[in-house]
């Protein structure tokens, strides 16, 4: 068996959270959300890591969290760029934006061998969320045989804003079908959704989500490299400044036409997440009471 890699997505700098959220601490320790995502990883079995950062920001995350890392995990780093583009095409002129989480995982291409999964450095997923994830890519599959983790709604909204949120649809536990709703907005124990942020409709609290936790063969790289041209294709003309390769765009188009198979790893645990500012003082006093409970201790892989 190829030892899975875990990547993980580092590479935004929190727009709406105002700074870079992903080395921010959130307990007395000063570890931040990513070193719990980094325990959870190492106890369920990961011993590879890919890190996909800017280069702006490369010293400060090495400083905070790769280099400790390096004494637990087999450490590589990847940068996204918004120059890396297929033959032939350029960025669009006042183009800043990155291409989008797609576009994150394949600028990995050139360093994953194996199996691998994919998590957002900014997301806290719960310890059975990587045993569910390790479990998974360490067993017996076809290699166009994929998974995802999914959370219920519910366990994945803010208080204080808006999030985007992969919804999905699943028959007989395997994904169907994944729609991108990028403005969604907590409504007690449901939610509801807009898409021109006047009219909204009502999400369930039970409906799955995926919060870009995804277990993937290595031929998922492969998918999202042919793929990006006919996106970049289809999709420049209408919003060069703004347009994203989004992730779940590639594995749903892959599901569509029979090329893949996802299944679906159901998770209960609640997500906790700094999609703003006030988000921190919830996910440090949630932390506090997963550690007075036992599931932390005091120091992680420091």
């Amino acid at each position: 068996m190829q030892e899975p890699t875990l990547v993980i997505l580092a590479a935004g700098m929190g727009s709406r959270f105002g700074g870079v959220k992903q080395i921010m601490p959130v307990d007395e320790h000063g570890h931040a959300i990513i070193d719990f995502s980094l325990f959870d990883a190492y106890r369920a079995g990961f011993r590879r890591v890919v890190f996909i950062i800017k280069r702006e920001i490369e010293e400060d995350f090495k400083a905070a969290v790769g280099r400790r890392m390096e004494k637990y995990f087999d450490v590589r780093y990847v940068f996204q760029s918004t120059e890396l583009l297929p033959e032939g095409y350029a960025v669009p002129e006042g183009r800043v934006k990155p291409w989008g989480t797609g576009h994150a995982v394949l600028c990995c291409r050139d360093v994953i061998d194996g199996p691998f999964a994919v998590i957002n450095a900014d997301d806290f997923y719960g310890p059975s969320a990587y045993e569910a994830l390790y479990g998974f890519l360490a067993g017996d599959r076809h290699e166009n045989e994929h998974a995802m983790v999914a959370y219920l709604l519910r366990n994945t909204v803010t208080e204080s804003g808006y999030v985007s949120r992969g919804v999905c649809q699943v028959e007989n536990g395997c994904l169907t079908d994944v729609v991108e709703r990028v403005h969604i907005e907590k409504r007690g124990d449901d939610a509801a959704y807009t898409e021109d942020g006047v009219n909204y409709l009502p999400l369930s609290g039970d409906v799955p989500v995926s919060m870009n936790c995804w277990a993937f063969g290595h031929s998922l790289l492969d998918e999202l490299y042919a793929r990006f041209p006919g996106w970049l294709d289809e999709n420049l003309p209408k919003n060069p400044l703004k347009a994203e390769y989004f992730l779940p765009f590639v594995v749903n188009a892959c599901i569509q036409d029979g090329s893949a198979v996802v299944k679906v790893l159901p998770c209960r645990e609640q997500w906790y997440g700094m999609t703003y500012r006030e988000d921190l003082q919830s996910v440090s006093a949630a932390i506090a009471s997963m550690r007075g409970q036992g599931v932390y201790p005091e120091r992680l892989l420091d």
